[in-house]
């Protein structure tokens, strides 16, 4: 496949994903999101030029971008953890059940259809988008997390929906604990966390469920795309901690907007895929 490929287009591939990982990484850093709300959409919208099947390539699309946010998670985490911005406690209490949920969301993924993948992942982007960009800074359902069992429910559900849409965690945890009242650097420090939690399994499970898919690209261990991974990884892991940066040096409120865009631009990237 790759034989027979335009040197220009190889080129050209190479060169998005370069800055993918770049936007990815800062992306991971400044609001706990892993990077895979970037990573995903441009791998499903490449694959294709590479002969990957439609009916394979969201799979291919979210275990890459659950591989890359093994490392770029362990490099955003460290800095967040360096500035203080880690509840440790609700990482205890939570870890466990966000385990669960990336189990049986990754089981769940193995057997979906392309189109199940895409429109979860285009319609829950879009209600977080929604949520953050419209929800005025002092309206709070809650001053604390629910209790028990409501809490650990939420834990899964993160979890769950996170591995199938091969995103960090944090487009889910920042929205959910802010509208706690939780601090959102605070928030996006725990996200940036979170994500180990989730991509660990995540991509385990991917490897496997995929390994003995006929048809798979060349360098692909199950649905993981090892060049995708290897050229991604070292770009986010370079320009995660300039994310944290500027997450501790600009506004909370341009904080939330610049999540909802990407969020929103993502969303209609997705559903235009599916649509058309």
């Amino acid at each position: 496949m790759f034989e027979s490929l335009d040197i220009s287009l190889l080129l050209g591939l190479v060169l998005v994903l370069i800055g993918t990982g770049i936007f990815g990484g800062i992306l991971a850093g400044l609001l706990g999101v892993g990077g895979g709300i970037v990573i995903v959409p441009v791998l499903y919208n490449t694959l294709p030029y590479f002969g990957v099947g439609d009916d394979i390539r969201m799979h291919i699309a979210v275990g890459t971008s659950l591989a890359t946010i093994i490392l770029t998670s362990i490099s955003s985490a460290r800095s967040h953890y360096k500035k203080g911005s880690i509840d440790v406690d609700l990482l205890k209490r939570w870890g466990p059940f966000i385990f669960l949920g990336v189990l049986g969301g990754t089981a769940l993924a193995s057997v979906a259809n392309a189109a199940v993948l895409t429109g979860v992942f285009a319609v829950l982007a879009l209600v977080v988008a929604a949520n953050m960009a419209f929800r005025p800074a002092d309206v709070h359902i809650s001053n604390q997390l629910p209790r028990s069992p409501l809490k650990e429910a939420i834990a899964v559900f993160i979890g769950w929906f996170s591995a199938m849409m091969g995103i960090g965690g944090g487009t889910f945890t920042v929205p959910i604990l802010t509208l706690f009242n939780y601090p959102i650097r605070l928030a996006v420090g725990t996200a940036s966390a979170i994500g180990l939690i989730i991509a660990v399994p995540g991509t385990i499970g991917f490897l496997i469920s995929g390994f003995s898919v006929p048809d798979l690209p060349p360098g692909n261990i199950g649905y993981v795309n090892i060049l995708g991974f290897l050229i991604i990884v070292p770009m986010t892991m370079l320009f995660a901690p300039v994310g944290v940066h500027i997450a501790h040096s600009i506004n909370t409120n341009a904080l939330k907007k610049a999540f909802a865009f990407f969020l929103f631009l993502t969303s209609v990237r997705m559903f235009y895929s599916l649509l058309s």
